[in-house]
């Protein structure tokens, strides 16, 4: 009997088939990174959402620093969404795990900056369990109420200083325009006596001799000649 021939039992033994060759496809897939990562990475490394997204300072995760413009303007450029959540459940079926609780920094060790071609290596999870999408589901609302939390309080306080400052600015205008008043009520007062003295000098005309007023001599004429009738009045009364 043959290797590799049925026996009288119907038992195969010493046959080992051979593996099925890789298609060409297959090895593509492998080699191709999944188009999530792709796009994430892209995002990161643009330096024009910078502001929103980025490496952090050693480039080995990333930041989302204004999740409201990331869900409001990057996410439906990239994957048609603009749901932050289903964002981080992506992150998380690749393997990736937030850094810390004050901030939005996730990490994976095959995802770092200028290692683009290691993303091939990153693997997508299994499905989860339905407790554990809850769990993350959980994580993501409580630090979105804690944002926006910490977000309303900061605007709050922007507003309150505001307001002081502008408190305090209208407090020194009108200060200054107090200042002003007093100051314009003390030049029409000026104007006021120095416009009646110059009426009175107009009205004077004769000329001054060392300031002192010299008298014309028509006037002094008619001074003299009312001297003579007030000396004549008494003699001729005595007659």
């Amino acid at each position: 009997m043959e290797a590799g021939v049925s026996n009288n039992n119907g038992d195969q033994k010493g046959l080992r088939l051979p593996s099925p060759p890789r298609t060409v496809e297959s090895m593509i897939k492998k080699s191709t990174p999944p188009p999530f990562l792709v796009k994430t990475y892209t995002v990161v490394e643009d330096p024009a959402t910078d502001k929103v997204i980025s490496w952090n300072g050693e480039g080995t995760a990333f930041v989302v620093w204004q999740t409201a413009e990331f869900a409001k303007d990057v996410l439906p450029k990239l994957f048609k969404h603009c749901n932050f959540s289903s964002f981080v459940r992506q992150l998380n079926t690749y393997g990736f795990r937030k850094v810390t609780t004050t901030r939005w920094e996730f990490c994976n060790d095959k995802f770092r900056k200028g290692e683009k071609e290691k993303l091939c290596e990153i693997r997508r999870r299994k499905a989860w369990t339905n407790k554990q999408q809850h769990e993350v589901q959980h994580e993501v609302d409580e630090d979105q109420r804690s944002s926006s939390s910490n977000s309303s309080s900061s605007q709050y306080n922007t507003l309150m200083d505001e307001n002081k400052r502008l408190k305090k600015e209208n407090g020194a205008l009108s200060s200054e325009l107090a200042s002003m008043k007093e100051k314009c009520r003390e030049l029409l007062d000026l104007v006021a006596k120095y416009g009646n003295g110059s009426r009175k000098e107009e009205e004077d005309e004769r000329p001054k001799l060392f300031g002192v007023r010299l008298e014309v001599e028509g006037e002094r004429r008619r001074k003299t000649k009312r001297a003579e009738e007030t000396t004549l009045l008494p003699s001729q009364s005595c007659k």
